[in-house]
């Protein structure tokens, strides 16, 4: 088997990510603090041995974002899935990984905008900002933009 042939037979990261809306239905983006491109994306981590889903999404978000001040609205059924990239593959995530498979959670942020910070004890976003829901997948890298997609379809009917 060469090289690539291995890389591919990787498994997935389990993880969950995080589609917080605002008030006027708009979602938290931050810009990544570990990449040289401007990469914008939705908050999401890996879950923990023996931890829900649930239980999972809320202390990511707290890590990323300083809070967990959000009521819950919706849940996707399944794993969705990305690849990585051919020049990441083997390197991210200490090359364990050919990508990520994910339960996405809909949420409504209940506080106020100065809750959020993104100054927490391991930084994954160098700044943050609300963004309509349309435009996500035109700042996120290219390999998540499907899964973007797909995550924003099956929302769509709580916004």
């Amino acid at each position: 088997m060469t090289d690539k042939h291995n890389l591919q037979l990787l498994p997935y990261r389990p993880c969950v990510g995080m589609m917080v809306l605002n008030n006027d239905n708009k979602v938290f983006v931050g810009k990544r603090i570990d990449t040289t491109q401007e990469a914008w994306q939705m908050p999401q981590g890996g879950i923990d041995d023996g931890e829900d889903y649930a239980t999972t999404a809320l202390r990511e978000l707290e890590e990323e974002i300083g809070t967990r001040n959000v009521e819950v609205i919706a849940q996707t059924t399944g794993w969705l899935y990305y690849d990585l990239p051919e020049h990441l593959l083997g390197k991210a995530w200490k090359g364990k990984y050919r990508g990520q498979k994910q339960v996405w959670f809909l949420m409504r942020f209940l506080g106020q905008d100065d809750e959020i910070n993104i100054q927490t004890p391991h930084p994954e976003f160098d700044t943050w900002k609300w963004m309509d829901v349309e435009d996500l997948p035109n700042y996120i890298v290219s390999f998540k933009q499907d899964l973007y997609r797909t995550v924003i379809e099956g929302f769509n009917k709580h916004f």
